[in-house]
């Protein structure tokens, strides 16, 4: 069965080591409930490594300008690294000036969607500000990946919160939402809450929550929500893929559910 990893991340060649060594250390301070370890060096080669031996056959990019400055470049890189079934979003940041055209830019650079991490960019994702950035992604056909809940790298209040997304998908019906971590890493109960079974342009993907999730809640989430509305994804290299692939694969679902899952529903929002 084809498998498409919707959560994945790498740096360029140059700044691959320093970046990972960098986010590594940021756990030793952090309240991390597992042993942080990474299964890629970081860089593309490694990530197709990865997805080699774990039986991955699609993936996708999922970069993060943390400072306006950065979107450009990291943009451009995307555009170049993409292909291959490997595919790739773009990156604005909440305080670039010209955010909204840069979306432009991202569409016409052939990326799939826009990425954002509350966390690393500081903004809450349901802040009015945001709208017209995707709005302007909604007329473009871009979805937009939200990191949702708690993160070991992060510091502090909790910004990406499952009743943040349930806001903007209120406000924007025609906007493509992927609320990553099943909607909020250690926020299982809010997403039942807020946003399971209650929107269709809400996605949920997997990524690496198979250490974190109790596995009737998991269970519980995608019947609510509906197969159709989950993503496969494993956060490398933050975790690797086998991990969330041994997980769908324990539950009592059925093939149309794992096809949807593992990779129907990702070429959906794609193609």
């Amino acid at each position: 069965m084809k498998i498409f990893d919707f959560h994945t991340h790498a740096f360029s060649e140059t700044i691959a080591q320093r970046a990972m060594a960098s986010l590594l250390d940021t756990t030793k301070h952090s309240d991390v409930t597992r042993d942080m370890k990474a299964y890629t060096d970081g860089t593309i080669s490694g990530l197709r490594r990865l997805m080699n031996k774990s039986g991955v056959t699609s993936a996708m990019l999922l970069p993060i300008a943390t400072k306006p400055s950065q979107q450009t470049t990291i943009n451009n890189w995307a555009a170049d690294v993409m292909g291959d079934e490997l595919f790739c979003c773009g990156t604005v940041h909440p305080d670039s000036e010209n955010a909204v055209a840069e979306v432009e830019r991202i569409s016409s650079l052939g990326l799939s969607g826009l990425k954002f991490h509350s966390e690393y960019q500081d903004f809450r994702p349901d802040e009015e500000r945001m709208m017209p950035i995707y709005r302007k992604a909604a007329e473009l056909g871009l979805f937009v990946v939200f990191h949702g809940g708690w993160d070991p790298f992060g510091k502090g209040e909790i910004l990406a919160t499952p009743r943040s997304f349930a806001n903007i998908a209120d406000k924007l019906p025609e906007l493509n939402i992927v609320a990553a971590h099943m909607g909020g890493m250690k926020l299982f109960n809010e997403v039942e809450d807020y946003i399971a079974g209650k929107y269709g342009n809400i996605y949920l993907d997997t990524g690496v929550v198979a250490d974190f999730i109790d596995k009737n809640q998991l269970l519980r989430i995608i019947r609510t929500h509906g197969a159709d509305k989950i993503l496969f994804g494993s956060d490398a290299p933050w975790d690797d893929p086998t991990k969330e692939i041994d997980m769908i694969n324990a539950l009592p679902l059925t093939d149309d559910e794992r096809q949807a899952i593992y990779f129907k529903n990702a070429e959906k929002l794609i193609y």
